[in-house]
């Protein structure tokens, strides 16, 4: 059957006196033409990881699957050849036996899997380079920030967070100098910024409690764009944006309309925003250059992900749904259903069919993965039977065909990749 385009007028809820946006969209139904995926590697569980701390790094060429876990009791790093059973290396994850204090319920952070007398709680990991060294980084409950050289698997640098950790740091360029730093916050608001070899050159302390990864907005000097560190507190109602420059400093402070689940900082025609996930379902997006707002959205689906965007637009998962939103004014571009109404985790972009043009993957908590044009157009969909997945996709080739495979990882932490 040909693919079969719907197109509605979405009147948005509470329009007009709240400032929600109306928009036109286009409804793109799955059709009987779509292509299953299949499976095309399965890894051993890893014990630690719930899945949704897990990323991938490519060291020369390869594409390693990092991941929190616990090995004979103690937290580690593993990294696993994707594709393969070999394990290139562990690295061990010092720091007293404590519980994991924080989170990140967006579904950005690891398995706490720490309680009195096991092994230490840690954050979900962040993948990056410093120095042009593949790197990934993590905090741990007892307030540590860890930096791990991916290429040599060993410990790049462990330093005092200044508070209880737990939560995902970010890597990026805050000054647009070349060269890139490790921002990270505890739990308490103590937020600390440290560079390439682990010296602070950063630290403050904000009012309210933490419970959202920080996140690096790079300055673009060319077009007059600065960067920034923006950090999500629980002062105010129902939260606090706090918008840092490479120093700690504040920028600027504001309170979103939305109470945010999820939020992340993209990229748009228009200069850099923040786009926040609402528990009303709301998408929100929040001017990066002076905390000033864009618009508000209404999405009609409870909770709402926010997931990768690209220069046009930011893709959301919602209850059944996935949905692209024009980042310069709020338009739904469109919208594709799928999975009934199972929890839709953050949609990512990769490369899927390796002609080089990155387009939004998304996976379900029941693991079943959905693999898009940016126009939306369903190229395949399908993934492992019986599986839970709190994560979005990971992208690796593992087949060598040129094109990324999605790689589920499931709340056992066994990585399953699926051709599409």
């Amino acid at each position: 059957m040909d693919r079969r385009v719907l197109f509605a007028t979405l009147i948005l809820l509470a329009g007009g006196a709240t400032g929600v946006g109306v928009a036109l969209f286009a409804f793109v139904g799955v059709d009987d033409a779509t292509t299953e995926t299949t499976v095309v590697w399965e890894s051993e569980p890893a014990a630690g990881d719930d899945g949704s701390g897990a990323v991938v790094a490519t060291v020369d060429g390869d594409p390693l699957l990092l991941q929190p876990a616990v090995e004979n009791g103690s937290r580690v790093v593993r990294a696993t050849v994707a594709g393969s059973d070999e394990t290139a290396w562990t690295v061990p994850i010092s720091g007293p036996d404590a519980e994991r204090g924080g989170g990140d319920s967006d579904g950005s952070g690891g398995d706490a899997n720490g309680s009195d007398g096991g092994p230490v709680g840690v954050s979900g990991l962040t993948a990056g380079t410093l120095d042009g060294d593949p790197v990934v980084a993590l905090t741990t409950a007892s307030g540590e920030i860890v930096v791990v050289d991916a290429a040599a698997g060993a410990e790049r640098f462990s330093v005092d967070l200044g508070g209880t950790g737990g939560l995902r740091p970010a890597i990026g360029d805050l000054t647009g100098d070349g060269s890139r730093e490790v921002a990270a916050v505890a739990t308490d608001g103590t937020v600390r910024v440290v560079n390439r070899e682990g010296d602070s050159v950063a630290e403050t302390s904000l009012s309210g409690d933490v419970n959202r990864r920080p996140l690096i907005v790079e300055p673009d000097t060319e077009a007059g764009y600065r960067g920034g560190l923006a950090v999500l507190t629980t002062a105010g109602n129902p939260a606090t944006v706090h918008m840092l420059d490479a120093s700690g400093e504040a920028r600027w402070t504001t309170t979103p309309n939305v109470n945010p689940l999820s939020w992340a900082a993209a990229d748009s025609r228009d200069g850099p925003v923040l786009a926040l996930g609402g528990s009303n379902g709301n998408l929100e997006t929040i001017e990066a250059s002076d905390g000033s707002d864009r618009y508000e959205v209404g999405l009609q689906d409870l909770p709402v992900a926010v997931g990768d965007a690209d220069p046009g637009r930011v893709y959301v998962g919602g209850s059944g749904s996935v949905w692209a939103v024009d980042l310069l004014d709020g338009e739904v571009v469109w919208k594709q259903q799928y999975g009934a109404s199972t929890r839709i985790n953050e949609p990512r972009m990769g490369d899927v069919d390796g002609n080089g043009e990155l387009a939004p993957v998304a996976v379900n908590r029941a693991g079943e993965a959905l693999a898009m044009t940016q126009s939306g157009e369903v190229i395949a969909r399908g993934g492992p039977a019986e599986v839970v997945a709190y994560g979005g996709p990971l992208f690796a080739d593992v087949t060598g065909d040129g094109g990324d495979e999605v790689i589920v990882v499931a709340d056992d932490g066994t990585a399953i990749a699926v051709d599409t």
